[in-house]
């Protein structure tokens, strides 16, 4: 028998010891709990999941079905709690908070969705509020309802019955942005002995959101002696319900940074968005007097 070198033979036992070490160091999980000094990247149609016990995605982040790229959180229940995409218009990523009903959810806070600058839900009241001269027997434009705010959607939402006697009456109803000229609405005819319905919408051209707009509507005789009287029966912002109602651009300034930049002079004066509310215009007369 062939004599066997005494160091070949330890050799081979540390061989087999780190062979050991090695497969009992492979078959250790490392803690998957935490990521430091790093990032995760989803991407090429990936998402992020987390489940509940039950299965239910309560969070997934990444691309969908339809192509977008969204974000979505779930109640443990299943029903949506706020989306980030995942809707019709693949492009407009819209911003929708849901509500708690599993069988008919609804978004109950979203933007508008053919409007880039506009809140589309909840609609909100458009101030109109009523003067003396709501029944009157001028046969010039006198005023029958006032009010101004802030422009919150991009679409305002009037309906007006107006009753005119012998004669007939018109009405005029006008807008005006801060810092702008009134601009009409509507103008129209009312037949004598009837009520007249009028149903305005008028987008928010060239208008920014939360820029303050009083509003008028207005009312006259077309014969002298008689009387006409206009009553408002709603007055509302809201969305826009189709892509032909969104509303123009308005010209900008350039922006504070854009104008740093260029080395053309000190920022930008601020936005209409974060101005104080102005100073409001004078009161049209006839307005009721808090002793009346």
């Amino acid at each position: 028998m062939a004599a066997i070198p005494l160091d070949l033979l330890d050799r081979i036992r540390e061989l087999e010891r780190r062979v050991r070490e090695l497969s009992g160091r492979a078959n250790i999980r490392p803690a998957l709990d935490q990521i430091l000094h790093g990032d995760i990247t989803i991407g090429e149609g990936g998402q992020l999941i987390a489940q509940t016990p039950e299965g239910v995605d309560t969070f997934k982040v990444g691309q969908t079905p339809q192509g977008d790229w969204g974000v979505f959180i779930r109640r443990a229940s299943g029903t949506r709690a706020l989306t980030v995409g995942d809707d019709i218009l693949e492009e407009d990523q819209m911003i929708r908070i849901w509500s708690r009903d599993k069988e008919r959810p609804t978004p109950i806070l979203m933007d508008d969705a053919f409007s880039d600058r506009f809140l589309g839900r909840p609609m909100l009241p458009l101030q109109l509020h009523p003067t003396e001269r709501q029944n009157t027997a001028h046969t010039t434009y006198q005023p029958a309802w006032w009010g101004s705010g802030p422009a919150t959607h991009a679409v305002a939402e009037i309906e007006l019955f107006t009753y005119a006697n012998t004669g007939g009456g018109q009405v005029k109803v006008t807008m005006r942005p801060e810092g702008g000229t009134a601009i009409t609405v509507a103008e129209y005819d009312c037949p004598a002995g009837q009520w007249t319905n009028k149903f305005i919408q008028q987008p928010m051209h060239d208008i920014e959101f939360m820029q303050w707009v009083e509003w008028m509507v207005e009312h006259r005789n077309k014969e002298a002696g008689r009387d006409v009287e206009t009553r408002l029966y709603s007055a509302l912002y809201r969305h826009t319900y189709n892509p032909e109602e969104a509303p123009r651009v308005p010209t900008r300034p350039p922006t504070a940074a854009a104008t740093a930049q260029q080395g053309t002079g000190p920022a930008a004066s601020e936005t209409p968005t974060e101005r104080q509310k102005p100073t409001p215009a004078r009161a049209p007369s006839g307005l009721r007097t808090l002793e009346d």
